[in-house]
């Protein structure tokens, strides 16, 4: 199981825009009332073996207004499902609904590093 930081306020977006630097930060905005959400999210969890960086989880129903400042601070469209991985501050791979992948999740954490 993913160790997950929970995001529910957008001032943590400067703190993961800040560790990108050090480390990727790996961004999944999750709905609670989609089942390709739940989909992606039972796909991502079994990335538990993914080190190197650090994996933050937004539930966009509650707290749709960090998912609207998200998709403005990496210039993404707002989706859901949704991964985005940071690096460096800014938004180097993002994908949605079934597009969300382990494999090329993977690929993009270290290729980042």
């Amino acid at each position: 199981m993913l160790n997950w930081n929970t995001l529910t306020d957008v001032a943590q977006l400067n703190d993961i825009k800040n560790k990108s630097f050090d480390k990727p930060q790996v961004l999944f905005k999750h709905s609670t009332r989609c089942s390709i959400s739940n989909v992606a999210l039972k796909r991502i969890e079994k990335a538990a073996n993914i080190t190197g960086a650090d994996f933050h989880f937004l539930d966009l129903v509650r707290f749709r207004n960090v998912s609207d400042k998200i998709a403005e601070e990496f210039s993404v469209y707002h989706e859901s499902p949704q991964i985005l991985v940071i690096r460096n501050a800014i938004c180097i791979y993002d994908e949605s609904h079934l597009g969300i992948n382990l494999q090329e999740l993977h690929e993009q954490i270290f290729s980042a590093n």
